[in-house]
């Protein structure tokens, strides 16, 4: 093993940034070391797993019930194998993850999936490691937070596939070069509808994305665009540029990932098929490239890619998020906590799919900021007041 292997601890390594890490990885094993893995505990027989084909030091979890399974598990899989189970060390609760974060390792990729993430990106950071930021929220409800505990200007990889693609453009010109970034959106399922059309949607039919597959929190975000307005708030926080210069436009065919105009007028783009394991790769590697991570496109064959403007009477998400951002404080925290609530009851047929949005622009109007500098319990505060304010305007309806 060469002696510029980087030790990784991965957080949320069964959801579907998680896997597809492992794959990067596996396929790789001369460039990495994994030292920890992180889960909610819901899948504990592919956490073993993963965990003995990794030969990982340390599993933790977030639900102390699973540990039962998950020894089982890894005492199983483990049979036969030089050392078995017994050398992996499993934590658990809800601050095991932040605990796995601030281990030191050189570069901790986040793939948890909502506002839960932000303890471990904060404990990642502090600790100095490298971290490759696949969970948008924790930046979103946190940012000042986020970037106060950095500790050089550089510690903080996107792997986001659209924050990765304007990472990589900003490597053609300085700051202020940069006239405005542009963020593409697939549209989801539903681009092109009417807004009365949509008000009878199936979760189904919401979880039918056309391009990606994620989990399903992701895609229905991806459908009512929520997630296009939490990374229009992301790629100001990570790129320092203002919301109103950040655009956001629809591209069906999601090979052009994003993109960023410079004040000559020239635009950097970066394409590739749409596949995870690019960008995940990247944030690994920052800001070297591993080999043939991806297919890259085919330029044999006509092909055409369109571009058309965000439907915003439909889509009203992105809307609300340029409000928020402007607004900041916890108004950030108080958009995704709302809005996590209401995914959860569309996702358990409660309520409608335009109910998502309506009811967390419904919140946010609603919420008072305190004044005064952002800590980390004003988050929490914002985050919880929401959640409980969100409940409250379901049950109404």
């Amino acid at each position: 093993m060469s002696s510029d292997v980087r030790t990784v601890a991965l957080l949320g390594s069964t959801g579907s940034i998680g896997t597809q890490a492992v794959d990067v990885i596996s396929r790789h094993r001369d460039r990495y070391r994994v030292t920890a893995l992180t889960a909610g505990g819901g899948q504990p027989e592919l956490l073993a797993q993963q965990a003995l084909d990794l030969g990982v030091e340390v599993v933790a979890v977030s639900d102390e019930g699973a540990v039962p399974a998950l020894r089982e598990h890894l005492d199983r899989l483990s049979a036969g194998r030089p050392g078995g189970a017994s050398q992996v060390e499993i934590l658990s609760g809800p601050d095991a993850a932040s605990t796995v974060a601030g281990s030191g390792a050189d570069v901790v990729l986040n793939g948890i999936t909502g506002s839960v993430g932000l303890g471990p990106t904060l404990a990642a950071l502090s600790s100095g490691s490298t971290l490759a930021l696949a969970n948008k929220e924790s930046l979103v409800v946190g940012g000042p937070l986020v970037r106060a505990a950095r500790v050089r200007p550089d510690q903080i990889v996107p792997v986001d596939s659209e924050h990765s693609a304007m990472a990589q453009s900003l490597r053609s010109g300085s700051h202020h070069e940069v006239r405005r970034l542009i963020l593409t959106a697939s549209g989801g399922p539903f681009r092109g509808w009417h807004r009365d059309d949509v008000k009878a949607v199936s979760v189904d039919q919401a979880l039918a994305h056309p391009t990606w597959s994620m989990g399903p929190v992701v895609t229905i975000n991806s459908a009512t665009l929520m997630n296009k307005g939490l990374e229009l708030i992301e790629a100001h926080l990570l790129f320092d540029v203002a919301v109103e210069d950040i655009t956001v436009v629809v591209h069906p065919q999601s090979v052009v990932h994003s993109m960023v105009e410079f004040r000559d007028g020239s635009t950097i783009a970066q394409a590739s098929p749409p596949d995870m394991r690019l960008p995940i790769a990247l944030g690994l590697s920052w800001p070297e490239r591993l080999d043939d991570v991806a297919t890259p496109c085919d330029w044999s064959s006509p092909v055409a890619w369109t571009f058309e403007p965000l439907d915003e009477t439909l889509f009203g998400a992105v809307r609300l998020a340029r409000q928020v951002a402007a607004a900041g404080a916890t108004h950030p925290a108080v958009f995704n906590a709302a809005n996590e609530e209401c995914v959860a009851a569309f996702l358990g047929g409660r309520i409608g799919f335009l109910e998502i949005v309506e009811t967390v622009e419904r919140v946010v109007g609603e919420h008072q900021a305190d004044g005064g500098e952002l800590s980390l319990d004003d988050v929490l505060s914002a985050e919880a007041w929401a959640r409980g304010r969100a409940r409250e305007v379901l049950a109404e309806r």
